[in-house]
């Protein structure tokens, strides 16, 4: 039986060990530094060979290894480094992905294989290792995986992405429901557009203006509000909650 022990009224994160995949920009980099900010050991995957150097800006107890997360064997170096460098595993983030526009009937098998197989499958299986992990040492962990608004709304040219996202969602449920007996908790969370840097290159301008209208926040989000989503998640005072995709849209899905 999962223990009760009292809400967790500090949001704490101190002294936990997380593994951000594509941490090194984006959400993923956002995260990372808002972790480092709440004491957590922080290892960053991400193709970007500067992935270390990235890392050691935001924390002295932050750590990159640079490779492709569709690899297996790279896979497996982040988790066994992890482990060598901070002695365990508390946190997966997975928030490594790609976006391929096209329409439904023009989209190419690459473009669609290239999404399942980074948004989809790598997230899969580095759940699966970092899950196994947790429950071959009994550590109530916490796994956030990135979904999206287009997991649960139709957008234009995003056959392929929707397809990833919405199954990001479902792969979440069940995950949940199997691992939940071993105290680990797993959530996904779906932005709406962030202003990255990639966020600013496609919507500043009219694009993003329409599109902010029909928001009833009227903006996009911020790397930080994601962030801090996360984070919540991965604190105490989320610790009834699994399962869920929670939606960091600005009511944008609402309608």
């Amino acid at each position: 039986m999962i223990q009760y022990y009292g809400a967790d009224t500090n949001f704490s994160l101190e002294g936990k060990v997380a593994i951000i995949t594509g941490g090194a920009a984006g959400i993923g980099k956002a995260t990372a530094s808002f972790f480092a900010r709440k004491g957590v050991k922080v290892i960053i995957a991400d193709l970007n060979p500067k992935a270390d150097e990235i890392a050691k800006s935001l924390s002295n107890d932050c750590t990159g290894i640079s490779g492709d997360i569709t690899g297996e064997e790279y896979r497996n170096s982040v988790v066994e480094q992890a482990v060598a460098t901070y002695g365990t595993i508390d946190i997966l983030i997975n928030s490594a992905g790609v976006v391929a526009l096209d329409k439904a009937e023009t989209l190419s098998d690459k473009m669609w294989d290239m999404t399942m197989e980074i948004n989809l499958k790598a997230s899969f299986k580095m759940a699966q290792t970092v899950g196994k992990y947790m429950i071959d040492h009994q550590i109530k962990g916490c796994i956030v995986n990135m979904a999206s608004q287009a997991g649960v709304i139709a957008l234009d040219r995003h056959v392929a992405y929707c397809a990833s996202k919405g199954a990001i969602i479902a792969m979440t449920k069940v995950l949940a429901m199997e691992w939940g007996k071993y105290g680990i908790r797993i959530n996904a969370v779906s932005p709406t557009v962030v202003l990255t840097e990639l966020g600013h290159k496609a919507w500043d301008g009219p694009a993003g203006d329409e599109f902010k209208k029909q928001m009833p926040s009227e903006r996009f989000a911020e790397p930080d509000e994601v962030a801090g989503t996360i984070a919540f998640l991965c604190s105490g005072a989320a610790a009834m909650i699994t399962g869920h995709n929670l939606l960091i849209d600005g009511g944008f899905t609402i309608k």
